[in-house]
C-alpha cells in the first residue's frame, strides 16, 4: 500500500502533482527511482533527475592543503537544524575534517578510528551524542588528489564540493575552480564529460526518450533519432564541461577553462550533501 508520506516525499523530490505521484508509485510498486522514470516517460517535468536520499541535518566541511594538491570533504549529521547551526557542532565537524586532511585515512572506517584528543573520532561522536541528546554520525568522507584541488562550502554547510584540475595556474586557476565548484553545487552535473557517464545511465536515458517519443505519437522510424537527440541534450545539460558557464552563458565550461589556460582541464569532482 502506498502511503501519503511516500506520495508527499516523491512530490517534494519531483515537483509533480499528488495524484501523478500516487499513480507513479503504484505503477512502480513503491520504487522511487522507478516512479521518477514513470513520471518522465509520461512527459512530466520532473525537478529531480536523480533520487537523492531524504536529507537530514548536519554540516558538510570541505578543506584542502595549503598547496591545493589534496582535499577532503566530510559530512557530519545530526537530527535538528538547531544543533546543525550551533557553533560548537560546526567546530566539532571542522575538527573532524582537519584530522581527515592531516591524517589522510584511506576509508571512512579508518577516519572514525583516528585519534581526536585521546579518543577515537567514533568515541568522540558517542560523547557528543551524550552531551547533545540527539543522534550524530559521520556519514561521508571523500578525498581528492591532483595538481590543483579547490574546495567550496555552500548553503550554510549543507553542501560541499571538491574540484580537481590537471594543473595549478595560480590565482586565476583557483578562482576558476571556485566558480566551477559553485556551478557544480548549483547545477549538480552527473559527470565531468559525456564519456564519463556510465553506459547504464546512457541506456536508461535512451529508453526513457524512446518511450516518451512513442507516447507522443512520433513515427516509429523516427524514434531512435529522436532518442539520440534527447540524449545529446542530456549530455549538454548534465555534464559539467558541456554546460553553459553560469557566469557567462555565451560560453561552455570547457570554453571558459580554455580562456583561463589553454591546457586547463577538470579531472573530477565530488559533490557531498546532507543525507
Amino acid at each position: 500500500m502506498i502511503t501519503a508520506a511516500e506520495i508527499n516525499k516523491l512530490r517534494m523530490q519531483t515537483g509533480a502533482g499528488m495524484m501523478d505521484c500516487k499513480k507513479a508509485l503504484e505503477a512502480s510498486n513503491g520504487d522511487f527511482d522507478g516512479a521518477i522514470d514513470y513520471l518522465r516517460k509520461k512527459g512530466q517535468k520532473v525537478a529531480a533527475l536523480r533520487n537523492d536520499r531524504e536529507a537530514k541535518e548536519g554540516a558538510v566541511i570541505a578543506l584542502t592543503t595549503a598547496d591545493n594538491k589534496r582535499g577532503i570533504v566530510v559530512c557530519v549529521n545530526c537530527e535538528t537544524d538547531f544543533v546543525a547551526k550551533n557553533d560548537n557542532f560546526v567546530a566539532f565537524a571542522r575538527t573532524i575534517a582537519q584530522i581527515a586532511l592531516d591524517k589522510a585515512p584511506a576509508t571512512l572506517e579508518d577516519l572514525l578510528a583516528c585519534d581526536m584528543d585521546g579518543l577515537s573520532i567514533n568515541d568522540r561522536i558517542s560523547e557528543q551524542v551524550g552531551k547533545i541528546g540527539e543522534k550524530i554520525s559521520l556519514s561521508k568522507y571523500e578525498t581528492s588528489n591532483a595538481e590543483c584541488v579547490v574546495p567550496y562550502i555552500h548553503m550554510g554547510n549543507k553542501l560541499g564540493v571538491l574540484i580537481a584540475m590537471n594543473k595549478n595556474v595560480g590565482e586565476a586557476g583557483i578562482n576558476a575552480g571556485k566558480d566551477l565548484a559553485m556551478q557544480i553545487a548549483a547545477m549538480n552535473p552527473v559527470a565531468v564529460d559525456k564519456d564519463d557517464v556510465s553506459a547504464e545511465v546512457v541506456e536508461r536515458e535512451m529508453a526513457i526518450a524512446r518511450e516518451k517519443a512513442l507516447a507522443d505519437g512520433k513515427p516509429e522510424a523516427m524514434v531512435e533519432k529522436i532518442a539520440t537527440g534527447t540524449v545529446q541534450k542530456f549530455f549538454k545539460e548534465q555534464t559539467l564541461v558541456n554546460q553553459a558557464y553560469v557566469k557567462d552563458g555565451g560560453k561552455t565550461v570547457a570554453e571558459f577553462l580554455k580562456s583561463v589556460d589553454a591546457d586547463l582541464k577538470v579531472l573530477s569532482f565530488s559533490r557531498v550533501t546532507l543525507n
